[in-house]
């Protein structure tokens, strides 16, 4: 099967970080679905995990893990699909990726591709919702008040491709008042179209964009760079307030909360496949649930671009976009082309 891989961990513009190998078939075993992969969407980790994760020697690593397909076979402890069933999901970080013709996934982690979405729209989706709703409902608990803190959430990097979601589901599944960061004026513009509430510039102070706006918030959800905006977020945040992050800050001193007791809680989408926890099925039931408001029309893909073919070519000029920083919402790979 065509796969897009690497063999050494180099730089994006390097003509070997990238690209395209022949490997062979993967057979479902236990659990597992083999999906035919119709797209597959790039993320921040993927970048990160390129530039980190050096495969064994003459062993070729294939990164990815959005992905929306068709289910072309099961493994013989399945039950929650069948072949030929649309589906999406975001995979396992421990894993080999979705950048492949044909890809494993367990079937515990994938969801119904929503129907009124073409393969590149869902692919946008699984991660970064899933990212988006478990540090909102799981970790941030945002439907618990705080007692006298304002209704409202600020979130950090709301252009982002998980902030785009973020900003949606606060928006269709509570009452909180939505405040979104953002630089430029096609991303404050964006943000707004998502249905955030204010806009704040982090290019300035947060706090003093906070004051402006009205009293401490009850929740912060910071999604990029946290070490530069944690002085801000303390000063802003309400007593008792709730903290989630989900970057890699160098550093991050979290003492300075401790005088306003604001809780801290990190997210990462992976920690549910990683260790098998006993509620690893909560995922096929957040992407059932994701798309189940988008074909009611309360969620929208946050899709931004679509590069077509599946390819190293391609794949390189996505990592390229979101390694600038420059990204707005989410880029997709579109099909594998004739054989």
């Amino acid at each position: 099967m065509r796969a897009i891989g690497y063999r050494n961990s180099l730089p994006i513009d390097d003509p070997d970080s990238l690209v395209d190998v022949d490997l062979p078939k993967p057979e479902p075993r236990g659990r597992d679905l083999l999906v035919e992969v119709r797209a597959v969407s790039v993320n921040p980790v993927d970048t990160k995990v390129r530039k980190r994760a050096q495969p064994e020697p003459g062993a070729w690593k294939v990164l990815g893990w959005d992905a929306a397909g068709v289910v072309a076979a099961v493994g013989p402890e399945a039950s929650l699909f069948k072949p030929g069933d649309e589906v999406f999901y975001a995979g396992e970080l421990d894993r080999p990726g979705t950048n492949a013709e044909f890809h494993l996934v367990d079937e515990r982690l994938v969801g119904r591709k929503p129907i009124s979405l073409d393969w590149a729209q869902a692919a946008a989706l699984p991660l970064t919702a899933l990212t988006a709703w478990e540090t909102l409902f799981d970790r941030l608990d945002v439907r618990k008040p705080v007692p006298g803190a304002s209704p409202s959430i600020l979130i950090v990097g709301g252009a982002g491709g998980v902030g785009s979601i973020a900003i949606q589901l606060v928006r269709r599944l509570t009452d909180l008042m939505v405040i979104a960061t953002a630089s430029r004026p096609e991303t404050q513009e964006w943000v707004r179209s998502l249905g955030a509430h204010h806009v704040i510039d982090h290019r300035h102070s947060l706090a003093e964009g906070i004051k402006h706006i009205g009293d401490a918030p009850a929740f912060v959800f910071s999604t990029t760079n946290t070490d530069q905006h944690l002085a801000g977020i303390v000063e802003l945040i309400a007593p008792q307030g709730r903290f989630a992050l989900i970057d890699d800050p160098a550093a991050a001193d979290i003492n300075p909360f401790k005088r306003k007791s604001v809780s801290v809680h990190w997210e990462f989408m992976f920690t549910r496949s990683m260790f098998q926890t006993a509620d690893m099925e909560v995922q096929h039931t957040i992407l059932n649930e994701v798309s189940r408001l988008v074909d009611a029309g309360e969620l929208r893909t946050t899709l931004a671009e679509t590069l077509k073919p599946i390819s190293a070519a391609n794949l390189k000029k996505a990592h390229a976009l979101i390694e600038s920083g420059r990204a707005k919402g989410k880029i997709v790979l579109e099909g594998f082309g004739p054989a």
